[in-house]
C-alpha cells in the first residue's frame, strides 16, 4: 500500500479537495494541519475536523464516489494519499490492518460525539471551559494549542471575536493564564 502512496505538498489555504470532487483514497497528514470544512447557508465556514501530523482524513472516501466536504490546508502541509483500490485490497488481505483501521474510526466517532456535546453548550465561556478540561495535558492544567486562536474558534463553533472576549474574561477572572500558545487552568473549572 505504501509503495502506491503519493505525497503532496500544500501551502496554507490551498485546497486538497473540494466537496463534490471524485474521491481518490485515504489521506494521512505528514506535516502541518488540514481542516475539513463545509460552508453553511450564510457563507460561514464550519470546521468539521482538523487533522494534525500522523492523523488520517477522508476515511469515508474509501466507500464514497465524491467528497462530502472541503479539505483545506490550515498551514503549509504535506499529505500522503493512499489510493482507494490499494487500501481496500490491503484490508481484504490483512484482517489485522482492517481491525486497526476500525479502531481508528471508533476513536474518531468518540471525538465527534465530544465535539457535538461541546457545540451544544450554549455559553461561550462554558464551551471554552469544556474544551480546556478535555484537552489539558498530563498535568491536568495546561493546554497547548496546536493552531491559532482563529482555528480554535472555528473548531469550537464560535466567532474568533467571541473566543477572544471569552478568553479575556476567563483570564481577568483568574480562571486561566495565557502565555503564547499555552493556556493554563489557574483555578478549578
Amino acid at each position: 500500500m505504501r509503495a502506491a502512496a503519493v505525497d503532496r505538498r500544500l501551502t496554507a489555504g490551498e485546497a486538497l479537495f473540494r466537496c463534490g470532487d471524485r474521491t481518490q483514497g485515504l489521506l494521512e497528514v505528514l506535516a502541518g494541519r488540514v481542516r475539513l470544512t463545509r460552508t453553511d447557508c450564510s457563507g460561514r465556514e464550519v470546521v468539521l475536523h482538523v487533522a494534525d501530523p500522523g492523523e488520517t482524513l477522508a476515511e469515508a472516501s474509501l466507500f464514497s464516489r465524491q467528497y462530502h466536504c472541503d479539505a483545506i490546508a490550515s498551514t503549509d502541509a504535506i499529505v500522503r494519499l493512499y489510493p482507494k483500490r490499494e487500501v481496500l485490497a490491503a484490508f481484504e488481505a490483512n484482517p489485522k490492518a482492517s481491525q486497526a483501521f476500525s479502531a481508528t474510526l471508533a476513536h474518531q466517532v468518540m471525538n465527534l460525539r465530544t465535539r457535538i456535546e461541546q457545540r451544544n453548550i450554549r455559553s461561550a465561556a462554558d464551551r471554552v471551559r469544556h474544551f480546556l478540561v478535555l484537552n489539558a495535558g498530563a498535568d491536568g492544567r495546561t493546554v497547548e494549542l496546536p493552531g491559532t486562536l482563529k482555528d480554535l474558534a472555528g473548531e469550537l463553533g464560535l466567532t474568533h471575536e467571541a473566543l477572544y472576549r471569552t478568553l479575556a474574561k476567563l483570564k481577568h477572572s483568574g480562571e486561566i493564564k495565557r502565555r503564547g500558545s499555552k493556556i493554563t487552568i489557574a483555578s478549578s473549572i
